[in-house]
Parts: C-alpha cells; sequence; structure tokens
C-alpha cells in the first residue's frame, strides 16, 4: 500500500486560502480474470492549524461612514494572548486591544477605550476588528498580534484606505504607460499630487493588484517624500506640486497587473486612479 504521498501533491494559491491538487495512480500489470471488480480509492488526510498569524487582505478600502471588519487568524494551540495595533501614517502604534485566547473580555486601551465603534470578534483561531461609522482618522496600518510564551509576533498589517476622504482641492493623477513594454525593458511609473500647501510631512505608498488578486499589496513606501515637491503661489491660495516615481527594472510577466499610488498628506490618504502595466510578447 502506498504510504505518504505528500510528494504527488501540487500547492496553489489564488484569491483565497491555499490549496493542493494530489493525483494518486495504482498500476495494474499483467491483468488475469481475477482482477476483474470494482476499485475504490480511499485517502487518509489530516487539517494542520497554520504556525503564524493570516491577515488575508493586505489591502482594505471603503467609503466615509462604512462599516468594516479586519480578518485575522491564529494558531490556537500556540497563543495564549490576542492584541491589535493602529500606526497612522508618521506616528508609532498605539494599542487598540488586547484578550485572552479563552476569554470573551476584550479590553481596549487609549482613545479606543470609550469608542463604541471599536469591537473585536474572536474564538475558534479568529481575532477579527470591527470598525463601525469609519472616519478620515481611520485611514491607518492595522496590526493583529498574538503573544506566545512571552514572544509577540506580527503578521504584515492591513492598510485601511478611505476613498471619500478626497478634496477637492487634493487630488492624485497617475499617467498611463505611454509604449508597449516586453519582458526585460525598463519603465518608470509616476503620479503627481497637487494640493495646497499644508503643515507636515506626508508619505507615499505604492500598491499592486496582479491578475486574479482579490486586493493590492504594498510593495514600496517613499517614507517622508516631501523633498520631491515645488511650491508655487499666486492670486489665490499657495500650492505645491509633487511627482513620485516608481522604477521598475527587467520587467518580467510577474510585475504586470495595476499599480496605485496612495499620498499620505494633509491628514488624509489620497488613492490614484492606478496604472496598468502589461507586458506583451519578448523581443526576437
Amino acid at each position: 500500500m502506498p504510504g505518504s504521498k505528500s510528494d504527488q501533491c501540487e500547492r496553489s494559491s489564488g484569491a483565497g486560502s491555499p490549496t493542493q491538487s494530489c493525483v494518486y495512480k495504482l498500476p495494474k500489470r499483467n491483468l488475469s480474470l481475477s482482477d476483474a471488480g470494482t476499485y475504490y480509492c480511499a485517502v487518509a488526510t489530516y487539517v494542520t492549524q497554520t504556525e503564524r498569524i493570516v491577515q488575508p487582505d493586505l489591502l482594505v478600502t471603503a467609503e466615509l461612514g462604512d462599516d468594516v471588519t479586519l480578518q485575522c487568524f491564529y494558531p490556537r494551540d500556540q497563543t495564549s494572548y490576542l492584541s491589535w495595533y493602529k500606526q497612522t501614517v508618521g506616528q508609532n502604534p498605539e494599542l487598540i486591544s488586547s484578550s485572552y485566547k479563552h476569554s470573551q473580555d476584550v479590553l481596549f486601551y487609549n482613545g479606543f477605550k470609550d469608542s463604541p465603534r471599536f469591537t473585536v470578534h474572536g474564538g475558534e483561531g479568529r481575532n477579527h476588528l470591527t470598525i463601525s461609522n469609519l472616519q478620515p482618522s481611520d485611514s491607518a496600518m492595522y496590526y493583529c498580534g498574538r503573544t506566545q510564551v512571552n514572544k509577540l509576533e506580527f503578521e504584515k498589517g492591513i492598510f485601511l484606505i478611505l476613498k471619500g476622504s478626497k478634496s477637492k482641492n487634493r487630488t492624485v493623477v497617475q499617467q498611463p504607460v505611454s509604449e508597449p513594454v516586453q519582458p526585460g525593458d525598463s519603465v518608470t511609473l509616476q503620479c503627481t499630487i497637487d494640493t495646497e500647501t499644508c503643515a507636515g510631512e506626508h508619505s507615499v505608498y505604492w500598491f499592486r493588484r496582479g491578475s486574479g488578486e482579490s486586493s493590492p499589496g504594498v510593495i514600496y513606501t517613499h517614507g517622508n517624500s516631501s523633498d520631491q515637491c515645488e511650491r508655487s503661489s499666486g492670486a489665490g491660495s499657495p500650492t505645491q506640486s509633487c511627482v513620485y516615481k516608481l522604477p521598475k527594472r527587467n520587467l518580467s510577466p510577474t510585475d504586470s497587473g495595476t499599480y496605485y499610488c496612495a499620498v499620505a498628506t494633509c491628514g488624509e490618504i489620497l488613492f490614484g486612479n492606478g496604472t496598468k502595466l502589461e507586458l506583451g510578447k519578448q523581443h526576437c
């Protein structure tokens, strides 16, 4: 009888959880009449838990006033305490909540302690954070953490962007790629923001959504990029124009997708309209 045949399985990951397809074969040679009959295949398998925290969505976009749930899954047998942290662009992380995995009681901290808009739903390997009636200040990175033997671990986090927070005087424009590109080429993606002058620093993020992906993932951050802006003053209020570039060299088919530029400035995050990058056939 075949034993472990995990080497005959191929893993594939799509929009949901990773899956695998397995094919098992039973060779029958030099057949005789005694081999006639019905053959049944039985597979003994078992489910293993994830060994780390999983936040399936790297980027979540929502409108002002919406309710949103940020998902977090954790290994039940290897976790003692759970927590949520919020990191607004340019600021230190803030502790939102903490809980013991076997308890329904959740403790909230800082400004979240008296806010009914934040709730945590736990149990059975889940530690989901729900934010209701979204406000502009909710745009941030959210990290789900777990503690095991005095060790605090995090995943990559979820970037929550509020699309309804755009201002008439602040827009992000992304230019399309002017020429077709092939594998091995180089291209520079660009986005421009025209905004009223405001105090404080701002940061720039680039996201990419590949074919078949449910949501874009963060691929690059500029940090403080105020040195890439030029100020101009006219008859009206002073304005500044900022141009941010993302060079892509030695392109391969995996670079295909739609690239989004997001700029955190003046207390809000502005989301660009996206630049589609399609790779044609390789040069002969």
